[in-house]
């Protein structure tokens, strides 16, 4: 484990708790922190021209993007939810199919296995944009997730069977009080493109390229034996 970034969680979450500004569910440590201004944040997402075209919306099933989740669902885009630990794969959600009254419960975790369909990467329509949840971002579009692992897999599969091209726009929504300049990086980590915090909407540098797919020889058996789509993956390259 990266003993600089394992600090760097701890700091943000130990701050945000002792700021006041944590949000349901507590505490947030070993999470993707909910705060204050989530909202506000992600509304600032929905101004993007990317966003605004984008047909195919990933995002990730924490928290503090839930207001995402809703909005793509409001504005008519499909929506690709990663189950919790990518166990059970991606969930599409269409919102053509779902009554509107029932966007806010499809929006949530549990609504989204009532109203999505669970379908496998490879028959999942290509994606325009991605939502990522963060513990701590770089001004410079690094970024550290929980500790797990499983954003960045979510990524790498959606790469391996050309479901995301390199140039889909990234973004996350944040607390400003987990903004830095920059944050360590590891090779199979997938940059940010865009940080929308409650008070600021910024564009990062366009120079750190995303891995391209699976790093196979940093995954442990124990993660392969987790992920039912990773083992998958993995036959399916031996043949």
């Amino acid at each position: 484990m990266n003993v600089e970034k394992k600090k760097i969680r701890e700091m943000v979450w130990n701050i945000l708790e002792e700021k006041g500004v944590a949000r349901f569910p507590r505490p947030v440590h070993g999470r993707i922190p909910n705060f204050e201004g989530a909202e506000n944040a992600c509304e600032k997402i929905t101004v993007l021209e990317e966003y605004k075209k984008a047909r195919i919306v990933k995002v990730s099933p924490d928290s503090p993007q839930y207001s995402i989740r809703l909005r793509c669902l409001i504005d008519g885009k499909k929506l690709v939810m990663p189950t919790p630990r990518l166990r059970e794969g991606f969930l599409l959600l269409d919102p053509s199919k779902i009554p509107r009254r029932s966007y806010r419960k499809a929006a949530t975790i549990r609504g989204a296995f009532n109203f999505g369909v669970k379908v496998d990467p490879e028959n999942l329509p290509r994606v325009d944009f991605i939502v990522m949840g963060s513990v701590a971002v770089g001004k410079d579009g690094s970024r550290i997730g929980k500790g797990e692992g499983y954003g960045e897999i979510e990524y790498a599969v959606l790469r391996e069977y050309n479901r995301v091209g390199e140039d889909v726009i990234v973004a996350t929504n944040i607390h400003d009080l987990q903004l830095f300049d920059s944050v360590p990086q590891d090779p199979y980590d997938v940059p940010v493109d865009v940080i929308a915090t409650p008070t600021r909407l910024i564009r990062t540098p366009l120079s750190k390229p995303k891995p391209k797919g699976v790093i196979w020889e940093l995954l442990s058996d124990e993660k392969l034996e987790e992920i039912p789509i990773l083992k998958m993956l993995r036959e399916k390259r031996k043949v």
